[in-house]
């Protein structure tokens, strides 16, 4: 996990518009906010200074790890034993406290660290605060009733559901890509394709040109369009995805 130090000033827009183009937009609350985020996992936390401060912050942020936090650390969290146990196993002697909600909000008054849960590490961020590692990671899951799941009817709907459920969830991020191209250009079109097994190809009648339609990511559709259609690939549409149920 990265810490990064963006220029401010003259250098800040340049830097910003860098960002954006290699798909790692700066998000921060207002224009003066030096504090920022990116919604990368390899990016823990953006700081955005004057250029002569930079060099000191890096070099000062190297040292800050979970290991050097003091004895008596005054630490909040909604987990009390998971979080000493935790300090614990680092030998650290923290004098850890129960919250009952906004734990974000107690640094640096009431605490010097928190233990919270988070799904991106956002609202810690725009809080002010830098995370320093994690604790463990967690998961959604779907469970059912034991004597409900034997029974056969009720079994059967709960494995439909879970049909449903799982299938909304494989296509989120993905679109179904149309498009139709001459036999001569189809190797060409089809080392381009990623599938989640292979491209659907069919060959259309009166002429020798097919259709090709497959799934891919939506994150990689800016780049892989304009691809296609310099290697001979038209008629290309995008379609969303509501469900994909192998």
């Amino acid at each position: 996990m990265l810490s990064l130090v963006l220029p401010k000033g003259s250098l800040e827009r340049a830097t910003l518009e860098l960002f954006a183009d290699a798909d790692l937009a700066v998000h921060r609350s207002s224009e003066a906010d030096y504090r920022a985020g990116i919604d990368d996992p390899r990016v823990r936390d953006v700081r955005i200074l004057r250029p002569q401060e930079i060099p000191r912050y890096v070099a000062d942020a190297a040292a800050q790890r979970v290991d050097d936090l003091p004895t008596g650390v005054r630490v909040h969290t909604e987990y009390p034993e998971l979080t000493r146990r935790y300090f614990a196993a680092h030998g650290i002697d923290a004098d850890v406290s129960l919250s009952y909600g906004a734990t974000e909000a107690k640094v640096p008054d009431i605490a010097d660290a928190v233990v919270e849960l988070t799904e991106t590490g956002r609202a810690l961020r725009a809080a002010g605060l830098r995370v320093l590692d994690t604790v463990l990671t967690s998961s959604t899951e779907l469970i059912a009733n034991p004597g409900a799941h034997r029974d056969p009817e009720r079994r059967k709907a709960m494995e439909q559901l879970h049909t449903l459920l799982s299938g909304a969830l494989e296509a989120r991020g993905r679109v179904l890509l149309k498009l139709n191209v001459d036999e001569a250009a189809l190797p060409g079109v089809l080392e381009l394709l990623p599938a989640l097994k292979a491209p659907t190809v069919s060959k259309l009648s009166g002429g020798d040109a097919y259709a090709v339609e497959t799934v891919v990511a939506k994150a990689e559709i800016n780049v892989l369009i304009p691809s296609l259609k310099d290697r001979g690939a038209t008629g290309i549409i995008e379609l969303p995805i509501a469900k994909i149920v192998h």
